[in-house]
């Protein structure tokens, strides 16, 4: 009874870029033709189940841990299901978890319904944008503790030269505590072309994110917010800075690996960085118990080129690695409710 109602106290918020989590079929709509059993990939059935079991595990690893069991209870799973380690065992998984590159609704129900994860109950919601290849935001939910109230897709307009990009996704529901929590999860576009060639395309995202902000507080001027997803702009970046500057706080700014490897949730040529953030309003950023990468070892392998370890990712060029899951590494922030 005493280890419920301490872990009910607790808001488990996960956001992954799980890197080209594309089905096998072909969506004649959508620019997808690379991830087909037929394309250069060879991107098979086989293939998509590992990828999806491993983006399993990686969720699993990011939950709250009953004691230091953190990595032995989910960097080993394997068989089933996780029974034994959803709630009341010695382990409980994540509450909240925004997902950025996403292909579909069939993925996210082949996630939560048919991988590993199955057993964990978790739901989702998710946009369907008008990006060129098709990849979309999503944010899986444990019905245990969060009740979503309304959502609906942010549409961003292009500006010039700007081609359709991801819909930002807004989520409003409730919390264990009967609280009020707004999200927003976001995937900006990427830096193709340069970063200051692209810097205008970042803003219009942020732009329209700001202006979705202040109409949740002209209504609830107290709104408890997050905003989470991968930016593809640093810190230091105009677009981070202009959210920032509305009243946010960019609470992961400074996380590290919980084992002292990743020094951000990206690498690029052997300098780590974090292109993926979670933001919050003050009145919730300061509930903030604990914000890091998570670098569980199966997420990492030795960067022969640069030194050291970098994420595990899927492909390397059409090289196809089994165990691998994403070029980023989850962030992982545990709230005081």
């Amino acid at each position: 009874m005493f280890l419920s109602l301490l872990l009910s106290s607790y808001l488990t918020f996960v956001e992954l870029n799980c890197e080209n989590m594309f089905d096998c079929r072909h969506d004649s709509l959508k620019n997808d033709v690379e991830y087909l059993p037929d394309s250069g990939r060879h991107w098979t059935p086989w293939k998509y189940w590992r990828k999806l079991n491993n983006i399993s595990r990686a969720i699993v690893s990011c939950g709250i841990p009953v004691d230091d069991r953190y990595i032995s209870s989910a960097g080993n799973v394997s068989g089933g299901g996780f029974d034994d380690i959803a709630y009341g065992g010695d382990y409980r998984l994540p509450d909240l978890i925004a997902r950025c590159e996403v292909e579909n609704d069939s993925v996210m129900s082949d996630l939560t319904q048919r991988s590993l994860l199955r057993t964990a109950r978790y739901r989702y919601i998710m946009t369907d944008s008008p990006d060129m290849r098709g990849i979309d935001v999503a944010l899986m939910y444990s019905p245990f503790s969060f009740s979503p109230i309304r959502h609906y897709p942010l549409r961003v307009d292009p500006v010039a030269g700007m081609r359709p990009t991801r819909d930002i996704l807004y989520v409003s529901g409730r919390t264990v505590t009967d609280d009020t929590l707004h999200v927003f999860v976001v995937h900006a576009p990427s830096r193709y072309g340069g970063e200051k060639h692209s810097r205008p395309f970042r803003m219009a995202v942020a732009g329209r994110l700001c202006a979705a902000v202040d109409s949740v507080r002209a209504v609830s001027p107290d709104a408890v917010i997050i905003i989470a997803g991968d930016f593809n702009d640093y810190s230091g970046d105009a677009a981070i800075g202009f959210i920032t500057s509305r009243g946010v706080v960019d609470v992961t700014r400074s996380s590290r690996g919980r084992n002292g490897v990743a020094k951000g949730t990206y690498r690029y040529k052997g300098r780590w960085g974090s292109l993926d953030h979670v933001l919050m309003s003050r009145n919730l950023a300061e509930r903030v118990c604990s914000a890091f990468v998570n670098d569980a070892p199966f997420l990492l392998e030795e960067d022969k080129k640069y030194g050291g370890f970098k994420p595990f990712r899927s492909y390397t060029g059409y090289r196809f690695s089994p165990d691998g899951t994403s070029d980023h590494l989850p962030l992982v922030v545990k709230i005081g409710l």
